[in-house]
């Protein structure tokens, strides 16, 4: 019989060890460190490349589909108006606060104690445990450096707070820099290209632009000019105005589809900074997503129903299906005074354990 307590218990004690260690992304190695002393101890073959760490399950048989589980060892830097040390970890009832307590550690060390349960007798499944690093910057060397070093993968459980609910799409990202050119001239005469202007009629078709398909889960394609620059001195005319774009994307577009529809219809030159970062999403008929809604309930009573995500996590970097649920609540994540309740581990595991436990894929 499973012993829910005494995993909270280890999962609680490895949390903490990890929020005593600085693990801001490119800077994990010593938590990369902590997790695979952890695994290893417990009898498990550690593999790792840079600072992600992933165990299989004995057994792997490449004729049955395969799961990944997956949360991100890595944080943000911690905000200025911490009133404690992000890096003590602080228990105070059922509270435990440091820096990375609730994004991602929480989903971390219920997925790590839940890999272990499902890993101790034979599943209809191939299993894989990944700590992977460099999540909050989508890094090169997070997981887009492990995926072509696992075994196929038919589907993922993505760790990260949603409080338990099944996120089952999520928003991708992609930033645009925009430059418009024009000429420059002295304000007091009637000379010169103005791109100032240029800019604001390329800002307002951004800002007005409705893509047609708009998604049940997450809404339309969202874009937003967050920063501008122009000019030197007040009394020339700007020969150029940069300004840099957020792009929200929904299932129905690639970030290729949506760059190739701005510069289209704007003056200013338009390049991406990438397009890795594509929405994400899992059909809610996926024995995933089923076994997830047949958990009932939340604890409180709230109804457990799908939802899509507006905040970005490594699902945009996997070729697979994914859904994301994880203990904790995203208003609290990259604030500060963090914190994560031990209920709420003590709830992902019993939970992680019941959905997954001779699911069939």
């Amino acid at each position: 019989m499973t012993d829910v307590n005494q995993l909270t218990t280890e999962a609680l004690d490895l949390l903490m060890q990890l929020i005593s260690v600085p693990r801001i992304s490119r800077s994990e190695s010593e938590a990369a460190d902590i997790v695979a002393r952890f695994l290893s101890s417990r009898g498990m073959n550690v593999h790792r490349e840079a600072n992600n760490v992933w165990v299989i399950a004995s057994g792997y048989d490449a004729k049955r589909p395969t799961l990944l589980l997956n949360a991100h060892i890595d944080t943000v830097k911690p905000a200025a108006a911490w009133t404690r040390d992000p890096f003590s970890p602080l228990l105070a009832g059922d509270c435990l606060y440091g820096l990375g307590a609730n994004d991602d550690g929480a989903s971390l060390v219920s997925l790590i104690q839940t890999f272990r349960v499902l890993s101790s007798h034979p599943q209809t499944y191939n299993l894989i445990m990944l700590a992977s690093a460099e999540e909050e910057v989508s890094g090169v060397d997070g997981l887009s450096r492990v995926v072509p070093l696992l075994p196929s993968v038919d589907v993922a459980l993505v760790g990260e707070p949603t409080g338990m609910q099944p996120a089952v799409a999520e928003r991708g990202l992609m930033v645009l820099d925009c430059t418009a050119t024009g000429k420059a001239g002295h304000a007091a005469r009637n000379e010169g290209i103005n791109a100032i202007y240029i800019a604001m009629q390329d800002i307002e078709w951004i800002r007005s632009y409705r893509f047609e398909h708009v998604s049940a889960l997450l809404g339309p394609v969202k874009m937003t000019t967050t920063i501008i620059n122009s000019g030197t001195q007040h009394n020339v005319i700007p020969d150029s105005c940069t300004f840099t774009v957020d792009v929200r994307s929904n299932e129905f577009y690639s970030n290729e589809e949506i760059y190739n529809k701005v510069r289209a219809c704007v003056k200013s030159n338009v390049q991406a900074r990438s397009f890795r970062l594509g929405s994400s999403h899992i059909d809610i008929a996926h024995p995933l997503v089923r076994s997830a809604l047949a958990l009932g309930a939340l604890p409180d009573g709230t109804p457990r129903r799908t939802f899509g995500s507006p905040t970005l996590s490594d699902q945009a970097l996997m070729p697979w299906p994914s859904l994301k649920m994880g203990p904790g609540d995203s208003a609290r994540s990259h604030t500060a005074n963090e914190f994560i309740y031990i209920s709420e581990l003590r709830q992902a595991i019993r939970e992680y354990i019941s959905m997954l436990d001779g699911l069939v894929l």
